[in-house]
């Protein structure tokens, strides 16, 4: 049986960058294959001229290939590996190209260096409160680990409908919203090796029908893995968003959740502090995690600090009950705060926008 394009291809999904340590397919770095007769010519694209790897990819590419060929009782005359150089980061390079979601205005990524941090409670709120200030929002669970949307949205009674092949989003809170929570059953676990994440969530990204949106929040898994990359990769981000804690352990990994999204090229919009301080029934405040910790690795890197969330026994409770909007009517101080965080991440977009780096949505904050 002669080898084809998709032989050469399902191999090259084997083969791992040595120092980026995912496959050649899933890191786009694959730009050309070509079966000519007993002759096979691979182009892979280098993310520098000068990679020390090169020689190194290139053998593994020439065995897992021949090992293929070998499979399908073929023998080859010779395996051309060329290479070519694209020194822009994932994220320039998709902003350079068409925007899959051209009706989006603003994609907005939250990630954190560690579980644990309310990123989620993060991500919700900020999707409700840009939407209570007059913009069209959406909400995209990206964790497709552990999704959680499902839970703090409500959507446990509300079944995921399709129109051409398309998702329609769950429309609550004034926002819309797309989960894989509610694509699969509650008890199932949610088992993703590199391949099958990055399909997952290029298909809940792009397979849903988001409509005109100013923003679309895209709630990450936590630490520096697949989805990030693929995100990087797939969609032209904004900006990103850094939860941390205010405690020493939690600001380590934040800051190479940082270091992940510039290695990216993405733009860093700041560091918002979660968890920031509790007020007892005594009206005291207590700093459990040592309130500040986050904003002062915020100037350290030389970022925003977007704002502090306090430990809300509301705030956790309306999130387990599906029903975060209460967070911004019943309690006037959490509601400030969260106010506060959304508008300060609506300026921050602003202030790129004007330095031209970004296309301002309609948006009225008061």
């Amino acid at each position: 049986m002669p080898l084809t394009n998709e032989n050469v291809r399902d191999v090259l999904s084997t083969v791992q960058d040595p120092e980026l340590h995912q496959d050649l397919v899933s890191l786009n770095m694959v730009k050309e294959i070509r079966v000519d007769q007993k002759q096979v010519f691979i182009t892979i694209e280098l993310t520098t001229p000068a990679c020390p790897m090169k020689d190194h990819i290139q053998k593994d590419i020439e065995q897992a290939v021949n090992r293929k060929a070998e499979e399908l009782g073929e023998s080859l005359d010779s395996i051309q590996v060329n290479f070519t150089a694209d020194v822009r980061k994932p994220n320039e390079k998709i902003r350079d190209e068409d925007n899959p979601l051209p009706n989006v205005k603003h994609i907005i990524a939250v990630g954190a260096g560690k579980g644990g941090v309310g990123k989620s409670t993060v991500a919700v709120n900020l999707a409700i409160g840009l939407a209570r200030h007059g913009a069209s929002v959406g909400l995209l669970d990206g964790d497709i680990y552990g999704p959680s949307l499902s839970t703090m949205l409500g959507l446990s009674n509300m079944e995921p409908t399709a129109e051409d092949k398309m998702l329609a989003p769950f429309n609550v809170h004034g926002i819309k919203t797309m989960t894989v929570g509610r694509l699969v059953k509650p008890e199932e676990p949610l088992i993703w090796r590199g391949p099958m994440a990055h399909n997952a969530f290029q298909q809940l990204a792009l397979q849903t029908n988001w409509g005109s949106l100013d923003y679309l929040i895209v709630d990450l898994p936590p630490g520096t893995g697949d989805v990030p990359l693929t995100l990087a990769q797939l969609l032209p981000l904004s900006g990103a968003i850094v939860v941390c804690t205010p405690q020493k352990v939690a600001q380590d990994d934040a800051v190479r959740a940082v270091a992940m999204f510039i290695q990216l090229g993405i733009d860093v919009l700041g560091i918002v502090e979660n968890m920031s301080y509790f007020i007892g029934d005594d009206g005291k405040e207590y700093d459990i995690f040592g309130k500040g910790g986050a904003a002062e690795m915020a100037q350290h890197l030389q970022l925003p600090c977007l704002g502090h969330i306090p430990i809300n026994m509301a705030l956790r409770k309306n999130c387990d009950d599906g029903n975060p909007t209460a967070n911004f009517d019943d309690n006037d101080a959490l509601a400030e705060e969260l106010n506060h965080f959304a508008q300060q991440v609506a300026a921050q977009i602003s202030i790129k926008a004007s330095s031209g780096k970004t296309v301002q949505p309609t948006i009225s904050i008061s």
